[in-house]
């Protein structure tokens, strides 16, 4: 599993239902004040195992000012809130040419059930119920990112 994680001060996601459609007329799927906007990639061979610890990453990550404007402080000490939205081209492969390959990445079938395992995780492992997208839609993300601070985890690569 891959994750992109962007300290926010907010973030939603709405969902496209026609191409011509504004913005601001698409539904909203998933929305959050101060906290972290996830993106999260899946490849087959993820585990429980890996999400977990991935969400264990996310949560108890280090990323948020203390009174002193030290990143001091985690997601779990600020009562942050969490946006998770899947996002298969996390795993693009660009080793070849101009056209990104996603072979990497999970197929639906198998990527759509991690994605809601993971939010399941996250959502116990934070006492609160995660903010998500809709898995395959045509999505709109927006954010004011905060700092800006991106971290990017890979369980496969975790010094990455």
């Amino acid at each position: 599993m891959r994750a992109v994680l962007q300290r926010v001060l907010s973030a939603e996601v709405r969902i496209a239902s026609e191409k011509d459609m504004d913005l601001s007329g698409m539904p909203v799927s998933g929305k959050i004040s101060k906290g972290l906007l996830v993106l999260a990639g899946f490849v087959p061979e993820d585990t429980d195992g890996d999400l977990e610890w991935i969400a264990k990453k996310i949560l108890s990550m280090r990323i948020f000012d203390d009174d002193e404007g030290v990143m001091n402080k985690s997601l779990l000490d600020i009562s942050g809130e969490i946006l998770v939205v899947s996002q298969f081209t996390l795993l693009a492969s660009t080793k070849k040419g101009n056209r990104p390959s996603y072979i990497r990445a999970a197929r639906g079938e198998i990527s759509s059930p991690l994605y809601d395992r993971f939010l399941d995780m996250v959502s116990a492992m934070s006492g609160k119920k995660a903010g998500r997208g809709v898995f395959g839609a045509d999505m709109k993300v927006s954010l004011v990112n905060d700092g800006p601070v991106t971290i990017i985890l890979d369980s496969k690569e975790k010094d990455f």
